[in-house]
């Protein structure tokens, strides 16, 4: 067939962060991710032209989710982000926010791009170096002999989100929960290759957050359960439930025939067939002493009311989710297959009772020994529920990363300023042999940090969203925030109480300074210093390793992006 329309040649875009529109692009992603960051942070509604749902949220993985994109540069930026949030669930604003940051500073800089990213990456190894010291002010030793860590871990993630709607009561409810849930997920007995196990989020939409509670074992959705009724089971000589597991129809309308032919005899019913295949299954299981079926899709109704009538419990329509955890709780391989059954395949539970919630109900199935759990969540509307529920989701992860590294970082900015403190004091005092081997002039170099401590500084500016002077000590380079409207007073020291981490009181005569914009802050004389006493058992925290990796992503994606000197876009 001959071509409508005359094929047109590609696209190609030189030098792409010189162009305009690239950079009100960037100005106006990074102000939107810059207005949702903190627990101040301001709501976004996203939804799309023509209907569908409504997103409200000022969550990274939902904002960028969400959001149209067009410029090729900016889906770069979005991707790398995105990645790294579906790799530690944290700091995905953090990320961007410092990405954007470093490609409006350095692209300003009369400095060859090449030798921009050659000093960047010697900045960044210096950063990483410091947060992987013992002597760095900004890391807190995770001890998980106590929780009071682990509880500002959580409560720093839990009020960070505004959408979840959290008063300190409930915030206090759902840390505790949050805890025991991932306590839960901990195997009693360590082995050599010990895996942590999961929480299973279990929706209670329109109900207070108080009323949230979590289980250990595993709860299942089965509205056909009469409450009014014991619960009897059958039972193997040991006193366990055995339970079989079938992620295969059992509808018998025939859904599960692959592609092709079926060849049928005359006079045969093919759907009586496939019953009677159902029935000997359901014979099998009886005869393995088998108490409780549970299939992923549809079970047939007279296979249901035959193993009813044998003592054995059917649920259907269990669904995707569910399976993985299913076989962890009770050791069951899922069955592929009606026609084949291997004893090997059947699990087993200590118990099965039923569980009321509202105006659900369900059966709650009770391992031996456990490391998954359900965690009944609560929140007055879908929209609260919805963002709760990625922020329980982000707050388990965390606790699972602090598992293998047991080591947070201070929050509320002070990170970043303590970063930027220690890179202005750090740069003034190399050797002119580093010059010379990134192949650069100490001009060069200074211009470059300058920009890499103001991008780290504006991440902590971004935190303010009601016109709050923000300071920063010359001590511990932590940052301070002073609320809008306060009097004049002499002193910094009246008008605040404590830096943003909550790790430096007003104690001690810290010498405030303004935390500047673009001309950057005052060099601290000396090396940021660390903090010698804790004012506030209560401390604002970040996850380690997703703050140390959104740093690396940050800089990377900027020197990339940096670094682009076409785009070729097809015009077809």
């Amino acid at each position: 067939m001959s071509r409508l329309e005359a094929k047109k040649p590609p696209l190609f875009i030189s030098e792409p962060l010189t162009r305009d529109a690239v950079s009100q692009s960037l100005s106006l992603l990074s102000g939107i991710l810059k207005s949702s960051y903190g627990p101040a942070g301001r709501l976004k509604q996203l939804h799309n032209g023509v209907g569908g749902c409504v997103c409200t949220t000022s969550q990274s993985s939902a904002l960028l989710g969400h959001l149209s994109i067009s410029q090729p540069v900016l889906r770069v930026l979005t991707a790398s982000v995105q990645n790294h949030v579906s790799r530690f669930s944290d700091c995905g604003l953090f990320t961007a926010i410092l990405c954007c940051g470093f490609i409006q500073n350095f692209r300003s800089l009369s400095v060859a791009s090449f030798t921009v990213v050659k000093i960047s990456k010697h900045l960044l190894s210096l950063c990483m170096d410091h947060l992987k010291s013992e002597a760095c002010g900004c890391r807190v030793s995770v001890d998980f002999s106590s929780v009071q860590t682990l509880v500002c871990l959580v409560r720093s993630i839990l009020t960070s989100k505004p959408a979840c709607m959290l008063n300190k009561t409930e915030v206090d409810h759902l840390t505790s929960l949050v805890l025991k849930a991932f306590i839960f997920t901990v195997p009693c007995h360590v082995e050599t290759d010990a895996v942590l196990g999961k929480c299973v989020i279990i929706p209670m939409k329109g109900r207070r957050v108080v009323d949230s509670t979590v289980l250990p074992g595993l709860l299942m959705e089965a509205p056909e359960i009469q409450l009014g009724k014991p619960l009897a089971v059958k039972r193997t000589g040991s006193s366990m439930i055995k339970i079989a597991l079938f992620s295969v129809s059992m509808s018998g309308d025939g859904s599960n025939a692959e592609e092709g032919t079926i060849a049928v005899h005359h006079g045969v019913s093919l759907e009586v067939s496939e019953l009677n295949q159902l029935l000997n299954v359901g014979k099998q299981l009886v005869k393995d002493e088998v108490g409780l079926v549970v299939c992923q899709k549809v079970m047939h109704p007279s296979l249901k009311q035959y193993l009813k009538e044998n003592g054995v419990m059917a649920v259907d329509r269990a669904g995707l989710s569910l399976m993985e955890p299913l076989g962890r709780v009770t050791g069951s391989r899922p069955i592929a297959s009606i026609h084949s059954l291997s004893p090997g395949c059947y699990g087993s539970l200590k118990d099965l009772c039923i569980e009321s919630f509202a105006s659900k109900h369900f059966l709650h199935l009770i391992p031996e020994d456990t490391v998954i759990c359900s965690l009944i969540l609560c929140n007055r509307s879908e929209t609260a529920w919805d963002e709760l529920k990625r922020v329980c989701e982000t707050a388990e992860h965390v606790l699972q990363l602090t598992v293998k590294e047991p080591v947070a970082l201070l929050g509320g900015g002070c990170t970043e300023t303590h970063l930027a403190s220690y890179i202005r004091h750090k740069s003034s005092s190399l050797p002119a042999s580093t010059f010379k081997d990134l192949g650069c002039s100490q001009t060069q170099y200074q211009l470059v940090a300058d920009g890499f401590c103001r991008a780290l500084e504006s991440v902590a500016r971004s935190l303010s969203h009601d016109g709050e002077e923000i300071l920063t000590d010359m001590v511990y380079g932590h940052c301070w925030f002073v609320p809008s409207g306060s009097p004049c007073a002499s002193k910094w020291s009246d008008l605040v109480s404590k830096c943003g981490c909550g790790m430096n009181g007003n104690t001690e005569d810290l010498s405030w300074s303004f935390l500047q914009g673009q001309s950057g802050s005052p060099v601290i004389q000396g090396c940021p210093k660390e903090p010698s006493v804790k004012v506030a058992d209560l401390l604002t925290l970040d996850c380690f390793a997703a703050k140390c990796s959104g740093l690396q992503v940050a800089l990377e994606t900027a020197n990339l992006i940096l670094d682009l000197s076409y785009i070729i876009e097809d015009q077809n």
